[in-house]
């Protein structure tokens, strides 16, 4: 059968397919110790505090679960997890469940959190607010992600560094992915690549390794199923280094329904898209706004100067003043553009400053 996978023209990272046995070190490239990201020099792993023996478990880790109403598969999810990661904290955040959700994990040995704001975005700011282990491993609580693949994206940081993992969703299961999804997934993905100017791979994929420095200190406000992009748009924009490996994805078991709506939640992806660029973005956005009002300014302003060359006189009036108004509003817009993006600039470099100096 043919296998299907979210397409993804990252070229940042390559995948990894086989982490079974530690890469000697004789034979291990230089990113092993000083790993070099986008011309600058990162510090090595022990300068980071990072695992340097991949393979061994000498860290602590969180296997964190967003969960509504899953209440069919929770309890296989948490048990797959804890027979891969024995050591590791399972923690189901329950999303406002109207099932057994909760009671299920627990009675599977989970901790569980109950998140009373509805929307996966909240769950996921309360696990980032209570988690508090070396790594983070966020997974969907549907039974779509087998849970051997997130040692694909330990072995991805611990051998590469950096700090988040995302796990591109590969499949020859040819009901695992609906097509207006991949649809979806793809022309939101290039559209956010196209607005940053670097590819951001996998945007919704539901399995992500995260590292303390980073869910420590990301922020976050999305609510619902746009958290993904904020995630994806906080990663390229604080400065944080991303992964990409190959995980497999299944489809859901039988009685197991996607919560996702593909138009009310692609909307609200979209409309995300346009408030980042907005206020990531603002020179970008803000010329754009000033593009458009300054062609409605040509178009309006056209007659009333073809009437002043063939006459010497101005009788299309109310379009003169209409041209004008656009031609002010252009003006205003681009000014608030370049006023925003130094304004976006400094509120940047004083991120990275602190995190710098973070202990």
């Amino acid at each position: 059968m043919e296998e299907r996978t979210m397409p993804t023209d990252n070229k940042v990272t390559s995948d990894i397919n086989s982490v079974s046995a530690p890469m000697p070190a004789a034979a291990r490239p230089a990113e092993y110790g000083e790993r070099t990201v986008h011309g600058q020099a990162s510090p090595s792993r022990v300068d980071q505090g990072l695992p340097t023996h991949p393979g061994t478990m000498n860290y602590t880790l969180t296997i964190g679960i967003p969960c509504l109403n899953e209440a069919l598969t929770v309890g296989k999810v948490a048990d797959d997890f804890r027979r891969e990661f024995p050591s590791a904290r399972i923690l189901v955040i329950d999303n406002r469940s109207t099932d057994d959700t909760a009671k299920i994990a627990r009675a599977h040995g989970a901790e569980v959190i109950y998140e009373p704001r509805p929307g996966k975005g909240y769950a996921v700011q309360t696990l980032f607010r209570v988690a508090d282990s070396d790594y983070l491993l966020m997974v969907d609580g549907d039974d779509t992600y087998p849970a051997e693949e997130g040692k694909k994206l330990l072995a991805a940081i611990e051998e590469r560094g950096g700090d988040t993992v995302v796990g591109r969703r590969v499949s020859d299961d040819q009901n695992a992915f609906k097509t207006t999804h991949t649809w979806a997934n793809n022309a939101l993905a290039r559209l956010l690549g196209t607005i940053f100017r670097t590819p951001v791979g996998d945007l919704f994929s539901g399995y992500r390794l995260f590292s303390r420095h980073f869910y420590r200190n990301v922020p976050l406000l999305a609510t619902g199923f746009e958290i993904e992009t904020e995630i994806a748009v906080q990663t390229i924009d604080k400065g944080f280094v991303q992964h990409e490996v190959a995980v497999a994805f299944r489809s859901r078991p039988e009685g197991s329904f996607s919560k996702l709506s593909t138009v009310k939640d692609g909307l609200r992806v979209f409309f995300t898209m346009v408030k980042v660029c907005k206020d990531f973005k603002p020179l970008l956005f803000f010329s754009s706004v000033a593009g458009i009002f300054f062609f409605g300014c040509l178009v309006a302003g056209t007659f009333p100067i073809l009437d002043y060359i063939r006459y010497q006189y101005v009788y299309r009036v109310p379009l003169a003043i209409l041209a004008t108004g656009l031609a002010v509003l252009a003006a205003l817009s681009l000014t608030c553009g370049v006023i925003l993006d130094t304004f976006v600039r400094y509120e940047r470099e004083g991120f990275l400053l602190r995190m710098r100096n973070l202990k």
